[in-house]
């Protein structure tokens, strides 16, 4: 009787001791630009998409920057290639013919309200994507049932291995925290040859296009960072949330910048997903 009275006593001393927390998070009344900027190999990847940023309780709408002088500075050359806002993708873009070319660094510069924002990035050697395979596999605990993707393929370099697959399907980005598909060399890259398999799985007649990228290190962690902030449930154990680091500095003003810079090869396959009969 007496345990029972002490486990009454300690669980209301508990609850009576609960009190609801408010983070006090680092709130800013000044919006800054947020630059999310991707320099590829492919003409029709290439952009730069620059908004002000929101407070993290914010509800107000995205407002884009679609003021600013944007352009692309070939570090060896010196060569200008300049960009122009479009409004129907809402992002700056580049003549289409202009495109990364391996071994060349290139340079983000950004010119808004008297500020300069820039960053740089190495366009390096895309690995190989041997074959895309896709198998039915039946419901099993926590795994649905559905056709599964697999990508073969070779990575030959020994330092930059750092990628990034984008799934698209039927025509929408896989946007959501698990969908960000990052991997590294900090556990070997053969099971890259030995088939990596997407983690979900797809239905008959998806149509599904795959991009697979080859990042800077920086770049990288950026979006390992991002994906961290993805996952933070603001729970009691979770630390404070906080913005990832950027790979753009300001070298003008006194503003602050958020966002980051891609200079990647870019890797893409579609496959329709077909049931195969005997």
């Amino acid at each position: 009787m007496r345990k029972s009275w002490t486990f009454l006593l300690l669980s209301l001393l508990y609850f009576s001791c609960q009190e609801e927390v408010f983070l006090p998070l680092d709130q800013k009344d000044q919006r800054i630009p947020v630059i999310e900027a991707l320099w590829t190999d492919q003409g029709i990847y290439n952009e730069v998409k620059i908004a002000l940023s929101k407070n993290y309780y914010d509800s107000l709408d995205q407002e884009i920057i679609k003021d600013a002088q944007v352009f692309v500075r070939v570090k060896s050359s010196g060569r200008i290639i300049p960009f122009r806002y479009i409004d129907s993708s809402n992002s700056y873009r580049p003549n289409p013919s202009e495109r990364a070319r391996v071994g060349e660094t290139y340079e983000l510069n950004v010119l808004w309200q008297d500020q300069v924002y820039q960053s740089s990035g190495v366009m390096l050697e895309a690995p190989i994507v041997d074959s895309v395979t896709w198998k039915f596999e039946e419901e099993r605990l926590f795994r649905e049932e559905g056709y599964y993707i697999k990508v073969y393929g070779k990575i030959p370099f020994t330092e930059n291995n750092n990628y990034r697959i984008r799934v698209i399907e039927n025509d929408t980005l896989k946007n959501q925290r698990e969908d960000y598909l990052l991997f590294d060399d900090t556990f070997g890259l053969r099971f890259f040859e030995e088939g990596l398999e997407l983690g979900y799985a797809f239905q008959e007649n998806d149509r599904v296009r795959l991009e697979l990228y080859r990042l800077n290190r920086d770049a990288f962690d950026y979006l390992n960072q991002l994906v961290n902030l993805l996952f933070n449930d603001g729970g009691l154990f979770s630390p404070p949330p906080q913005n990832p680091e950027s790979n753009i500095k300001v070298v003008q003003g006194d503003s602050q910048v958020l966002g980051y810079f891609v200079v990647s090869p870019v890797l893409s396959r579609t496959i329709v997903i077909q049931a195969k009969y005997d």
